[in-house]
């Protein structure tokens, strides 16, 4: 639509609106909610049909989960990922390449998920794909995200990591150290936000207010006029991947609906995989990666709780948490599962509001 609509402003005015980026995020957002809606109840009797008994339920997990959870059809991370695709190339600037980069790479790590959702179904187990062989691909895909986006990155910001509260302050990674450094940050973020996927609503609500976050902060390092103001580093060409964090948001909304307690769909790696390594990459982009571990601190949190708890029963034999990750400790101590989701977004919220912060202070 930009593409077709924009050049005709000047033959009708109203037109123009389609050149500035806040109408087209606008679009992007009410388009991807819209298209959610429309095929979501479908999409999920379609999974419900291919999928018999849904996902597997652990056996080790909350006893809650195998009465409550068991049945429910999984892969509906497929809804955001259509509804954010179909709303990008509808409303961006196709020309950007950040958009093609963030893009596909969100692609490629949906496609991953989606293979691990598809062997645990189809085998009616939990373990999916081999994590060696997810790690391996999903690294691969990064690498090669971090090698496009350096190559279009500004010569001043090419290879740096910026710190936040800091205005003038780059460390120069070199190349090496930048591809290595924003693989980490894009294959982090996907198996965090995955990992916090595991109550319905849990993963979706605080992915929705990082989206937010990053949405604004790319908006604002695409502005020379805003980044003079706020002396931070601009990124021309950033401020496009407002349109996927509009759609992303409007996405994922739309699965809310359907994920809501009780959840009629889960969004399974499909969705999980892909929305982390989305933002992941948004964070490369725009280089605020540190902001992203304060913003996403959630996230950060319940990979933590996995890391603790593994590596004290391997050193000592003890548990730090009655179960990992985080969200299963709460559970296993009583807690409501509607407690623990709500309780985790205003987390959540209050990290973003600290992540945005970060732009003022310095």
């Amino acid at each position: 639509m930009f593409h077709l609509l924009a050049p005709l402003a000047d033959q009708f005015t109203p037109l123009n609106l389609f050149r500035y980026i806040t109408f087209r995020s606008g679009g992007a957002f009410l388009t991807a909610l819209l298209l959610s809606f429309m095929f979501g109840g479908r999409l999920i009797a379609w999974l419900r049909s291919k999928q018999g008994k849904g996902q597997p339920i652990r056996d080790d997990g909350p006893e809650s989960h195998l009465l409550t959870k068991k049945g429910t059809p999984t892969m509906g991370g497929f809804l955001i990922l259509i509804a954010l695709v179909v709303a990008t190339l509808l409303w961006a600037d196709l020309r950007n390449r950040y958009v093609w980069i963030v893009l596909l790479l969100t692609l490629g790590f949906g496609g991953i998920g989606f293979v691990d959702d598809y062997l645990k179904v189809s085998k009616r187990n939990t373990r999916g794909l081999p994590g060696r062989l997810k790690l391996t691909v999903a690294v691969v895909f990064s690498v090669v995200a971090a090698a496009f986006i350096a190559e279009g990155s500004p010569p001043g910001l090419r290879f740096q990591l910026a710190v936040p509260f800091l205005k003038s302050v780059l460390i120069p990674l070199g190349v090496v150290g930048f591809l290595l450094f924003a693989t980490l940050v894009m294959v982090g973020a996907s198996n965090a936000v995955n990992l916090t996927d595991g109550l319905d609503g849990l993963a979706i609500g605080p992915v929705i207010i990082a989206t937010g976050v990053f949405g604004v902060i790319s908006y604002i390092v695409g502005n020379a006029v805003l980044t003079n103001y706020l002396q931070i580093h601009a990124v021309p060409g950033a401020g496009e991947l407002i349109i996927i964090c509009a759609a992303l948001i409007g996405g994922g909304l739309g699965f809310l609906w359907f994920n809501a307690p009780p959840a009629m769909v889960f969004m399974g790696d499909t969705g999980s995989l892909a929305m982390g390594g989305a933002l992941g990459a948004i964070a490369v982009v725009i280089k605020h990666e540190i902001v992203l571990a304060i913003v996403g601190g959630l996230f950060v949190l319940e990979t933590a709780s996995v890391v603790v708890q593994v590596m004290s029963f391997k050193l000592t034999g003890r548990r730090v948490f009655r179960m990992a990750p985080l969200h299963h400790h709460f559970e296993k101590k009583g807690w409501a599962e509607p407690t623990i989701v709500i309780r985790f977004w205003i987390i959540a919220i209050v990290l973003g509001i600290v992540g945005l912060a970060t732009l003022k202070l310095r």
